[in-house]
């Protein structure tokens, strides 16, 4: 049962996250702490941004599959896979949001949470 809670953890979580968006070279990986904003929705946003709706998608895979993997844990909700220029996957503790370049520039969702600790994620 120990084990189990390490696993689902929400920092563990987002480890995986980042490094399943970095398998598959996810362009400027951030993270949001939200933490210590008040009526938050989430512990953590993460965003990232590919060129493409196949990258997007591949992402979007890559993330289910290692988390799942990794965290024991699927998704609560996914939307937007059918047009998969924006995708959000609900972790409850962490949502993600996998962007094509284009459509992050347009909603520039970091600039609405720019009160929330953001750490950046160097590609490897």
């Amino acid at each position: 049962m120990q084990g189990k809670a390490v696993k689902d953890d929400a920092k563990n979580i987002l480890k995986q996250v980042v490094t399943a968006m970095q398998d598959k070279k996810a362009h400027h990986i951030i993270s949001l702490d939200l933490r210590k904003i008040n009526d938050s929705i989430s512990q953590f946003f993460v965003i990232c941004h590919a060129p493409s709706t196949t990258q997007v998608v591949a992402i979007y895979d890559n993330v289910l599959k290692i988390v799942q993997k990794n965290c024991g844990i699927k998704p609560f909700h996914c939307e937007g896979y059918e047009n998969s220029e924006w995708i959000l996957i609900d972790y409850f503790d962490i949502i993600i949001h996998i962007f094509r370049e284009d459509i992050r520039n347009f909603y520039k969702l970091e600039e609405l949470w720019a009160d929330a600790a953001l750490k950046n994620y160097q590609s490897e």
